[in-house]
């Protein structure tokens, strides 16, 4: 079904920016020019930002919120319409406001999906008709993670996340911890303890033997060493079950999966871990996602 936007009395119109999670997350090797090779499942979930669009006449780009100490310049949302108005030729511009809910810094892809919700829904507004692809390639330049959002589907991720299968994640629920740390993710990946030497587990995944397998997050060792409060975090939410950091952090997850005889069961088992949730801890429920909304926004 496709997606319809609500539209606000000044006339901006709403499109989501869903966030994601790394079910898990494996260094499997590193390129000549550093870039490591990683291998994940990403997991669309219902959390997320809103983007707030207005078609201009005067060819403009105008933010009209931008995020403190950041320069509208260099926000995602304008680089990006700004590049899709250049590789289209595009006279037509656009106001943008952003209700940001993500957490920013936390492993869940926030600035990425905002950026790839952009050019997914000026593709519509403007009228440009560019294919899936095409988009994705554009959104490469703009970071990593943006063309997966683009592709719109939970899916394994290969190489450096420009290798993208389509896979099935089962229905659930996750409790969601925020740290309150910024992580630098250049440290991360920079630190000389970090495993970049996990074997590939892409057959036993796409055979459907996940629970066979150990999946873990490489990066997260090297993150709980610099920051001790991720360490706490999954501490206290492997209490109820099995915990780890998304991402190159800070967010922590734990995933209750839906128990087919009983409809709300994942959803009412997560409620009641953050129902418990200590006061100096921040964290939220999300479900899972099977597509992105604006995923019909682009041809394939």
């Amino acid at each position: 079904m496709s997606f319809t936007p609500i539209i606000d009395a000044q006339g901006f119109a709403a499109f989501p920016a869903p966030a994601k999670l790394n079910l898990f997350l494996h260094i499997t090797g590193r390129r000549a020019d550093g870039y490591h090779l990683l291998e994940s499942i990403f997991q669309l979930i219902d959390a997320h930002d809103t983007i707030w669009l207005r078609v201009r006449q005067d060819g403009q780009v105008i933010h009209h919120n931008p995020i403190e100490n950041v320069p509208a310049e260099s926000d995602l949302t304008v680089r990006a319409a700004r590049l899709l108005q250049g590789h289209t030729q595009q006279q037509l511009g656009v106001d943008i406001r952003v209700e940001k809910r993500l957490p920013m810094g936390g492993g869940m892809g926030g600035g990425s999906s905002d950026a790839a919700t952009v050019l997914l829904a000026l593709n519509r507004l403007w009228s440009l008709n560019l294919s899936r692809q095409a988009l994705m390639t554009l959104g490469l330049q703009l970071g990593a993670d943006v063309p997966f959002f683009i592709f719109g589907r939970n899916a394994l991720v290969e190489g450096i996340g420009e290798i993208m299968t389509p896979i099935e994640t089962p229905v659930a629920h996750f409790v969601v911890l925020h740290p309150p740390v910024h992580v630098p993710t250049p440290a991360i990946f920079g630190d000389p303890e970090l495993t970049r030497d996990t074997p590939s587990l892409k057959v036993a995944l796409l055979e459907g033997r996940a629970d066979q397998v150990e999946l873990k997050n490489d990066l997260e060792p090297v993150a709980v060493r610099k920051f001790p409060q991720i360490a706490e975090c999954i501490q206290w939410l492997s209490q109820y079950a099995p915990a780890k950091m998304t991402g190159s952090g800070s967010c922590v997850f734990a995933q209750f999966i839906a128990d087919g005889a009983e409809k709300n069961a994942s959803q009412n088992r997560a409620n009641a871990v953050i129902s418990c949730l200590p006061k100096e801890m921040t964290g939220f429920v999300s479900s899972t996602l099977s597509q992105h909304q604006l995923l019909d926004f682009a041809s394939d």
